[in-house]
């Protein structure tokens, strides 16, 4: 008992020293400033008199939200004693084989660097600044020749490495055993059984409604969709980013779907944030790097070649880019097993004093896969098609709310094989 209220201590202590350093924090401060000129303030009841005062003008609820996002990234709690490596990774041969696929990706970076006598990063002439600077809301229109540009490394080579995974405890001779049998990935994790993953996805129950199965042509809307809109419609107006969570696991209606996921990541269109952006599109507008070419490569063959996704080439452009200039994601390193690609200011090969993160992002998959980083982007255009400002505000949450993102977002695909009949006979 003991142990986790010292648990929970310090997860309150990080969640309060990540939140000081947080816009919402001066927001509040500046709040409670205004509130003692409040004549229903009295000083013998400060303290209630400015939370009572908090809580109905709403930033208890704004606090709230904030508190749950932060929730949602948060690593999971380790005994104390637990050294630094086991806390982001606790397998020993998993750490060292993603050491070794991290330098291999390195590796080939620098090759294609030599091959093609081109600089990680170069400052772009002024001439080339002011090109891109005028063309920024239309750079799908350029057709630079990336012939000699590759991806750093193909799908089938992160199969590879996946599938030589072997955990040493167990038995790994060559007589042929059931093991063989399981599939080409024989990593021995923990994964939920049947009566699991039925308690975790509940509402693709039989029997509760979802929204792209449910609002069919054949089921009259009143039925279904029209009670869940309304009751969205509802969570919109309480600003509460846990119900809008929870809401969204029956279906996310079109028309609330750029409201509710802005409410479900905590993002907001406030002056800070469009600052924010503007500066990242500076340091791109500025500074060439050679992932440029990489994603650049990757939205035309991707993208630009796709139905669904051809219209926000542009978007895609200005998004990938500002991203892989966002160094407040190197934050989630710090409970993330991966390590941040390094590279050195030239002529100081080796130096730590001049070793810089490479990209600024630290995200290896935005110098890696041919289109990993698109995939988690593709879908974001769909969410923010009216005001692009929001679309920028993705760009400051931590790569693991995509995740979450995804996880809800193909919730409706998973449906139709979890509603099979051994997993979904009745109610759970």
């Amino acid at each position: 008992m003991l142990e986790q209220d010292g648990g929970l201590s310090l997860t309150i202590a990080r969640i309060v020293q990540r939140l000081k350093g947080s816009s919402l924090h001066s927001q509040l401060e500046r709040q409670a400033r205004i509130s003692l000129h409040n004549p229903e303030i009295k000083l013998e009841s400060l303290k209630e008199d400015i939370k009572d005062f908090l809580k109905t003008s709403g930033w208890e609820k704004k606090l709230q939200n904030a508190v749950y996002s932060e929730l949602n990234v948060f690593p999971s709690p380790c005994h104390p004693a637990a050294p630094p490596e086991h806390m982001k990774e606790p397998l020993a041969y998993m750490r060292k084989a993603q050491g070794s696929w991290e330098k291999r990706i390195l590796k080939s970076l620098n090759s294609m660097c030599t091959e093609l006598s081109i600089p990680l990063a170069q400052k772009r002439p002024a001439s080339e600044q002011k090109e891109l600077l005028n063309k920024w809301n239309e750079m799908g229109t350029d057709e630079p020749d990336l012939s000699l540009f590759r991806p750093v490394y193909a799908p089938k080579d992160f199969l590879e490495v996946l599938m030589n995974l072997r955990n040493p405890n167990y038995e790994n001779g060559e007589q042929p055993s059931f093991r063989n049998h399981l599939g080409l990935i024989q990593v021995p994790l923990k994964v939920k059984d049947i009566p699991e993953l039925k308690e975790d996805f509940s509402e693709l129950d039989l029997n509760i409604g979802q929204l792209g199965i449910d609002d069919s042509a054949q089921v009259p809307p009143e039925f279904f969709e029209n009670e869940h809109v309304r009751i969205g419609q509802k969570v919109l107006a309480e600003q509460d980013s846990a119900a809008a969570q929870q809401y969204v696991r029956q279906g996310c209606p079109t028309a609330l779907r750029a409201d509710l996921w802005a409410l479900i990541l905590n993002i907001s269109n406030q002056p800070e944030d469009i600052l924010y952006y503007e500066q990242l599109k500076s340091n791109v507008i500025q500074h060439d790097l050679l992932v440029d070419s990489l994603i650049y490569k990757d939205v035309k063959l991707t993208a630009s070649n796709d139905d669904y996704y051809f219209v926000f080439e542009d978007y895609l452009y200005q998004v990938l880019l500002c991203f892989s200039r966002d160094t407040s994601v190197l934050e989630h390193f710090a409970y993330s097993s991966a390590t941040p690609p390094k590279s050195y200011i030239r002529g100081k090969l080796g130096i730590e004093e001049y070793a810089v993160f490479y990209p600024p992002n630290g995200e290896n998959d935005t110098i890696a896969s041919s289109s990993g980083r698109l995939e988690r982007c593709n879908p974001i255009s769909w969410l923010f098609y009216v005001w692009f400002p929001e679309l920028v505000m993705v760009l400051m949450v931590s790569l693991l709310l995509l995740f979450v993102f995804f996880f809800f977002y193909f919730q409706s695909e998973f449906k139709i094989i979890l509603k099979m009949p051994y997993l979904a006979t009745n109610k759970v």
